[in-house]
């Protein structure tokens, strides 16, 4: 048996309880060493083992303690980072990465002078129906790309209270919150657009922070269009993507999180599978026959990440979310902003 990773969680809210301890838990090779709750113990239930501590000093000063992860709100992702890095740790962050593209470049900095690891949670690179497209792009089934869109709706038609997500800067809002996501995608199938056009609004009575985005990332031959608003109520397809030879429509959106709340592990027997319902629709030209049906989702699977992060700290395997790419990321949401206050398009 390798090394167990002590790690240690800065937060225990829907972040740490959802995502981050699960998938540590189904993971043998990480154990929950420690838990920053500053006046609960809510964690004592589902990591009796971990230590619960009061301050995010303490959880980083504690010298068996080989990774933290930074899953607290965005405006405290570019300080706490900086803190473990120079403490010596290892260091995952939520997305999105940072608020700024100086303070990324610092923090990758940073880094690679402590010589550490830091990799931001871009977990929906393992969603099953970005996996399915990704796939049908590699294999080239539609014949050449012509348009790409894709969404991430919500239906929440009253301001949540009690949340820092609904209040706030600009640099909140649904574009820094699901955006990240959206983004990263695209950049990972496609690589950085020639151009972006954005628009933000804010639809819902009495909101504060943006709620809807739709935003057109232009490439030599394609586009790329990202739509996201808290007022879709009967949600359209997730993905279209449309080729010289045909099309694919994807609807639903990935199982995981939803099995994640009800308390299920990513180690389960067939993780990350969906009913045929769910299935995409494909209509193309394939080797020459017509093929139109139904398309099965790969499975999608979370815990992949940590896997990869395993294998990176005891086996010097490549990092599959470089902070370089995150950083990237936080740089087209700043032009999504511009675009959006200038009102015309960015010419990257």
């Amino acid at each position: 048996m390798g090394k167990t990773i002590q790690t240690a969680l800065a937060s225990f809210g829907m972040s740490g309880m959802v995502f981050h301890g699960p998938s540590l838990k189904a993971n043998p090779n990480f154990n929950v060493h420690s838990i920053l709750e500053r006046t609960k113990n809510q964690s004592i239930k589902d990591y009796p083992q971990a230590r619960i501590v009061r301050s995010f000093e303490e959880l980083i000063h504690q010298s068996e303690v080989d990774l933290v992860i930074i899953n607290t709100p965005d405006r405290f992702h570019y300080p706490m980072c900086k803190q473990a890095l120079e403490a010596g740790k290892h260091v995952i962050v939520e997305k999105p990465f940072t608020q700024t593209v100086e303070q990324a470049n610092e923090l990758i900095q940073l880094a690679q002078k402590h010589n550490r690891l830091l990799s931001v949670y871009q977990n929906r690179r393992w969603d099953n129906d970005f996996l399915t497209v990704k796939k049908i792009l590699n294999e080239g089934m539609l014949g050449r790309l012509v348009e790409f869109e894709s969404h991430f709706d919500r239906y929440r038609n009253f301001i949540q209270e009690g949340t820092w997500k609904e209040a706030g800067d600009k640099r909140h809002g649904v574009l820094f919150n699901l955006g990240s996501h959206l983004l990263d995608q695209v950049v990972q199938l496609f690589g950085l657009p020639k151009s972006l056009t954005a628009h933000l609004d804010i639809l819902r009575t009495s909101g504060e922070v943006n709620d809807y985005f739709d935003i057109r990332m232009q490439y030599p031959d394609f586009a790329a269009i990202l739509k996201s608003s808290y007022l879709v109520r009967e949600p359209g397809p997730r993905f279209s993507l449309h080729g010289m030879l045909g099309s694919f429509h994807k609807w639903g959106i990935d199982p995981q999180e939803e099995l994640l709340k009800a308390g299920h592990l990513p180690n389960e027997a067939h993780w990350g599978t969906e009913p045929k319902a769910y299935w995409g629709q494909l209509n193309t030209e394939w080797n020459g026959l017509n093929i139109k049906g139904t398309i099965e989702t790969l499975p999608g699977n979370y815990n992949s990440y940590y896997e990869n992060i395993y294998d990176v700290l005891t086996n010097g395997a490549e990092l599959a979310v470089k902070p370089e790419e995150s950083r990237d990321v936080i740089q087209l949401l700043d032009y999504c902003l511009q675009s959006h206050e200038e009102k015309r398009t960015i010419f990257l």
